[in-house]
């Protein structure tokens, strides 16, 4: 029997990491993050003292040597910051390759205003178009079914392995790209616009693309934000008491002071924790719609699901009563007779 190891950090998704801790270092980006973005700036301070001191011959900002440890401290920081991020949004990638193939560009039916159909790709439906299924047809997107009646597989969505149906003009009109026609023919209208359907929707956070902060990230965030507030008004109040007792404080010495005061470490893991949670979801089968789902399954100690026709086999029955202790077996079935009408 042989064992398939499965590497915690393949290469190709390290190498791509690694690539966007640079592309992460832009501003703007850092921005999202209000306490690697004071970082970011200590850095940039820090390269700006550092090449002073290489070409001056003024040390009054101390030594080049402790100048360039400091820049190079705080510049790894910032990278290996970006570099969670980044390790966790191209896990969650891969993860997303199984979706992304149920939204490849399958071809669609278009219907014309004349009843004719024309075959396009997927991803030129527009919302409000209408096309045509029959059995053996892949859904190409999101719609509501204006016409006709169909057995449809949709497993791969929900993991139902039985065939639901669905018709128009009832509360069971709607169907998702993706899953399968197994029976009959319908004519469905799209509703919705190209990247808004559901598997767009999924792929874009599992990916962590467009991934909202939970209520506990966004308090979280705060909260690290008003400490790193606090702390910076620490730091500068340190100056003039320095002036007062005669004594040099570099700027080297006050932006170290200053990181290591505030939540770096926190600050820089909060976001690759929340996009880590759905891909580890994801592993499992699951998906989840939202981080907020990801931060409840965090409390869930058991979980059960009823599936008719996958883990149940749908003809539930008694088969035997076991009565709570003090009550009278006999009168509990005979209860149970005649509320069942037997």
């Amino acid at each position: 029997m042989s064992t398939k190891t499965t590497s915690l950090f393949p290469r190709e998704l390290v190498r791509e990491a690694f690539t966007q801790s640079f592309v992460k270092l832009a501003p703007r980006t850092m921005l999202r993050n209000p306490v690697m973005f004071t970082v970011e700036i200590g850095t940039l301070i820090m390269l700006l003292v550092t090449l002073y001191t290489a070409f001056s011959s003024d040390g009054s900002q101390g030594s080049f040597g402790y100048n360039l440890t400091v820049f190079l401290v705080l510049f790894v920081t910032l990278l290996f910051a970006n570099f969670a991020e980044a390790i966790a949004e191209a896990r969650g990638k891969a993860q997303a390759a199984s979706l992304r193939k149920l939204r490849a560009d399958t071809p669609a039916r278009l219907k014309l205003a004349d009843g004719s159909l024309k075959t396009i790709r997927s991803s030129e439906l527009r919302k409000g178009d209408t096309f045509f299924c029959e059995a053996g047809d892949a859904i190409p997107t999101d719609g509501e079914i204006v016409q006709g009646l169909a057995s449809i597989d949709e497993s791969a969505i929900t993991g139902e392995s039985a065939p639901v149906i669905r018709e128009a003009g009832g509360d069971r009109s709607s169907v998702t790209g993706g899953t399968r026609v197994l029976s009959d023919r319908i004519t469905v209208k799209v509703t919705g616009e190209p990247g808004t359907s559901f598997l767009d929707r999924m792929i874009a956070l599992v990916e962590g693309a467009s991934r909202q902060k939970t209520p506990n990230e966004i308090a979280l965030t705060i909260l690290l934000a008003g400490f790193t507030l606090v702390f910076l008004i620490v730091c500068v109040t340190l100056k003039p008491f320095a002036d007062y007792a005669n004594t040099t404080i570099t700027i080297a010495s006050f932006i170290s002071l200053f990181v290591c005061l505030i939540p770096t470490t926190i600050g820089g893991l909060l976001s690759a924790i929340g996009i880590a949670g759905m891909d580890r979801a994801l592993q499992a089968n699951v998906i989840t719609k939202s981080g907020r789902a990801v931060e409840t399954a965090g409390d869930v100690d058991v979980l059960l699901l009823d599936k008719t026709g996958t883990i149940t086999i749908g003809n539930r029955k008694a088969t035997a009563f076991h009565p709570a202790p003090g009550i009278d077996k006999s009168a509990f079935i005979k209860t149970c007779a005649r509320v069942a009408g037997g």
